[in-house]
């Protein structure tokens, strides 16, 4: 079996690229350990993580810390790749990072048919040619490589970050090295990446009592990920026209890597570039080398799980397309054209997507037509809708296998289906094969929904029998998409310390707890502005105006919301106030029983127990 490994071609990798590529141009080698890594993805709200793996590849003679590429997972999801197994290496990008070898993993084969045996060899550590391997430093250690840290002398110099060759590359005119997106950081220094302009932003400008200037940003994605870039005042005029949506060009040093901010980006990338006036951009000769675009698909059933406020891509067919509509931003007062598409797929659901601005004047997509969206938000207003970030892109009828099994499926079954909407949820799950997720009060206190490490989700048909009137609405800031909590300054005006404005007045929105009950027990759920707003037939703002001129009224609306029957989808999570944990339930979308389908379910029921004899 250990004939079958490339010895010595981890040394060659980093220290002698030719030799390596000549002669081992695809190195076959064990893996010693595999470690999962999550790393959270403020991208999307409620801190969604995006999984990771590291693993230890061994030639017999050494082995070196690897970062896998997320394109690379699946061998660890399928249980392919495993502790002892012998992979062949087919990509790969050898790095020294803080005077470490790392080997980014683009690209892996699992040799299924030589099994996994146990560690072979006596391999050691793979440190730089400057540095010696420590001195029994075995795998047995209580170091996940297997390193013993040694303390610094005073003659040890710092060991800052230097380029390390890859193979399969051609550099731009700032580097021979093409470094892969995903082994970018603060540490890399000189580097060149070759990657694709996925999306390319509005030039946007701002006016502030500093002064003012302007931007864009652009999305690039390579066969290891993706990362924005932002140019700013001189940048925007040197690199605009430039950069175009789906062409290849070769970015290179001096080029800021920084980490990123994650509320203007729906990438899963811990950094960010921005463009510095002696950035290097050349446009590719090679224009097929990059993948076109990357998606991670959320089925539209699935959104019924998915945290309100996250980034997910989706793939639907186009079923209807509603005319161009104006609205005008109450914080700006400036007019946002937008456009309705309905996207169906093969999970029997139908969900709402809002595209704006130039994508919703120009769409000219036919209905039957296969959308893919990627960078989409999610919202709960009236149970599940998307909106397209301006971040994110659209692709029709895209050359995808999910789009061209989704065809399929709507040509041959899918044209006469009718479609569930998730305004209420659960008893439209019910008709559409899904698993019927409806509890009672009692069920959700005895099986300990909320208390797990993940959230539980659950329907719930029960009668609002009392509503908090103290606190029941906040004042939010009127910047769009800020809803922070402003301060009353005392001088008529109102301060959101986030977006550093004044406002004449605020815009309330609800935070309200309600108690609802079936015949089971009793339950406090707790609703935000889209939720409560349905509940009580008013939004915030009105109801506060009531309160300030007819307190009678006001105890009159909230009797009038009282005793109303409700489907409610919740989640149970747990929460710490203090030192004191408990369970929160907080509603995710409301609506109105609907008595002739909850007829149906119950005909269905009976005639079910009429069936088996009961």
């Amino acid at each position: 079996m250990a004939g079958q490994i490339t010895q010595g071609a981890l040394d060659a990798m980093f220290n002698d690229p030719d030799r390596a590529n000549q002669l081992f141009p695809v190195p076959i080698l064990q893996c010693l350990q595999i470690k999962t890594l999550d790393s959270k993805n403020g991208g999307a709200a409620g801190g969604e993580r995006t999984e990771r793996f590291r693993i230890v590849l061994s030639d017999l003679k050494n082995y070196v810390q690897c970062m896998m590429a997320t394109q690379t997972n699946h061998l660890v999801h399928d249980g392919l790749l495993q502790r002892g197994c012998i992979v062949r290496l087919k990509q790969y990008q050898a790095q020294c990072l803080k005077g470490k070898n790392i080997l980014i993993v683009l690209d892996l084969e699992v040799i299924q048919s030589l099994g996994c045996p146990e560690k072979m060899g006596d391999p050691q550590p793979l440190g730089p040619r400057s540095e010696q391997p420590a001195q029994n430093a075995g795998l047995g250690s209580t170091n996940f490589y297997g390193g013993v840290k040694s303390e610094p002398t005073q003659d040890t110099k710092p060991q800052f970050p230097r380029q390390m060759p890859s193979r399969n590359t051609s550099g731009g005119q700032g580097s021979s090295t093409i470094y892969p997106i995903e082994g970018l950081s603060p540490f890399s220094h000189k580097w060149t990446i070759k990657a694709r302009v996925t999306s390319k932003s509005d030039i946007k400008t701002w006016h502030k009592a500093s002064g003012e200037g302007k931007l864009f940003s652009v999305n690039f994605l390579d066969e290891s990920g993706e990362i924005r870039a932002t140019g700013f005042n001189n940048e925007v005029d040197q690199f605009y026209e430039l950069l175009q949506e789906g062409q290849v060009y070769y970015i290179s040093t001096p080029c800021k890597v920084q980490l990123a901010k994650k509320q203007f980006s729906n990438l899963p990338n811990d950094y960010e570039l921005v463009f510095d006036r002696e950035t290097v951009i050349e446009k590719a000769e090679d224009q097929s080398s990059v993948p076109q675009v990357r998606f991670n698909f959320v089925n539209i059933q699935e959104l019924q799980d998915v945290e309100k406020d996250a980034t997910v891509d989706v793939i639907g067919v186009l079923k209807e397309v509603q005319e161009v509509t104006q609205i005008v931003s109450k914080s700006t007062q400036k007019p946002y054209d937008k456009r309705e598409l309905t996207l169906v797929d093969n999970t029997g659901y139908s969900v709402r997507c809002t595209v704006w601005g130039k994508t919703a004047t120009n769409f000219d997509a036919q209905p039957e037509s296969i959308v893919a969206l990627k960078g989409t938000k999610v919202s709960d207003f009236g149970g599940r809708s998307l909106s397209l970030l301006a971040s994110g892109t659209m692709a029709i009828d895209p050359d995808i296998p999910e789009a061209h099994h989704l065809k399929g499926w709507y040509d041959s079954a899918g044209r006469n289906n009718t479609f569930a909407t998730h305004n209420n949820m659960q008893t439209l799950g019910g008709a559409t094969g899904r698993k019927d997720d409806t509890k009672t009060i009692a069920q959700v206190k005895e099986e300990n929904l909320g208390t797990n490490e993940m959230p539980d989700y659950f329907s719930l048909k029960a009668t609002i029998v009392y509503i908090k009137q103290e606190n029941f609405a906040y004042p939010a800031c009127r910047s769009e998409g800020c809803n922070r909590k402003v301060t009353d300054m005392g001088d008529g005006t109102w301060r959101c310390e986030k977006c550093q404005v004044n406002h004449d007045r605020p815009e309330y929105r609800y935070i309200m707890t309600v108690n609802a009950c079936d015949h089971t027990g009793q339950l406090w759920l707790s609703c935000f502005d889209d939720t409560a707003r349905i509940i009580m037939g008013k939004t915030a703002d009105e109801l506060v105006d009531i309160r300030e001129n007819d307190e009678t009224r006001l105890a009159t609306e909230f009797e009038q919301a009282n005793c109303r029957k409700y489907t409610f989808r919740c989640r149970a999570r747990m929460d710490t106030f203090g030192e004191q944990h408990r369970v929160r339930y907080q509603v995710m979308s409301v609506a109105p029983l609907d008595y002739k389908m909850e007829g149906n379910k119950l005909n269905e029921l009976i005639n079910s127990y009429g069936q088996m004899g009961i």
